[in-house]
């Protein structure tokens, strides 16, 4: 049986060391898992072609959208997210979609204590799926950290159709109130200066959790600067185990062993 990660760049995924962590864990001797570089314009060429062999896919950016395409039927969740990170190949070669995200996230915070409340920094793909793990999580007041206005309009009418209150805040004044449970969904190259903001609030951040959903080149500036002010960090390393483990479950019918597979995370990083 065969899986694999598509996506553009994709050399950097630690997709492959997770899921072949986790299928000899499990004893799946017979499963193997690729890597392959796909533009959002290739999908559909690109799957059309992987023979029955083929039983799941993860996908990373760009495809999350361009999946919606070359999927048959699309789980709710993936639908209100926007994305689709997971294709599973059904009895009859078709491909369901999935979000896996939305469990990772929420199973990398579900134990962070919070008071209702919450900031959610960007309003990109990723942070459509966040909106949805903080409102499974509870949490009934969101202000939504962006620079793009009607982006992030979309983040707030998401959030306020599953019950919560959401307003948009110029991401820049972020840090002016503070609030327990922090997610950013920023792409690292937005990471400076949105810790800066941090450093000129001047504020205490203890009691802070802040959960940053990039994993490479750790800790980020941002979570650096949120770190130095008090606040407990999560890496997105704990987001992605936990979204390739039901990945894994999807594909195989079996639960991804997080414990091997945070512990094949950790080798592949380090130096």
């Amino acid at each position: 049986m065969r899986a694999g990660v598509l996506g553009s760049p994709v050399s950097h995924s630690l997709s492959p060391a997770l899921h072949t962590a986790a299928y000899a864990a499990l004893g799946l001797s017979d499963w193997t898992y690729d890597r392959r570089e796909v533009a959002a314009a290739e999908l559909a060429q690109v799957v059309a072609g992987l023979d029955v062999s083929w039983r799941g896919l993860s996908l990373t950016m760009p495809l999350k959208e361009a999946a919606f395409d070359v999927a048959t039927t699309v789980t709710r969740i993936a639908r209100d997210a926007g994305a689709i990170n997971t294709l599973v190949r059904r009895d009859d070669g078709q491909w369901d979609g999935h979000n896996t995200d939305v469990v990772g996230l929420v199973r990398a915070v579900e134990n962070v204590e919070h008071d209702g409340r919450a900031t959610l920094l960007g309003s990109g793909a990723t942070s459509r799926s966040a909106a949805l793990a903080l409102a499974e999580l509870g949490v009934r007041d969101v202000a939504v950290a962006a620079r793009n206005a009607e982006a992030a309009a979309e983040v707030v009418a998401l959030l306020s159709r599953h019950g919560v209150e959401a307003a948009h805040v110029p991401l820049e004044r972020w840090a002016d109130e503070r609030r327990r449970l922090v997610i950013s969904t920023l792409a690292p190259a937005a990471s400076a200066a949105t810790g800066n903001a941090v450093d000129e609030s001047g504020s205490t951040f203890a009691g802070v959790t802040l959960l940053d959903v990039v994993y490479a080149d750790w800790p980020t500036p941002l979570a650096r600067s949120a770190r130095a002010a008090g606040a407990d960090v999560i890496s997105g390393l704990d987001m992605l185990v936990y979204q390739a483990a039901a990945q894994i479950e999807l594909f195989t019918g079996r639960p991804g062993p997080v414990d091997v597979m945070f512990a094949a995370a950790h080798a592949a990083m380090a130096p």
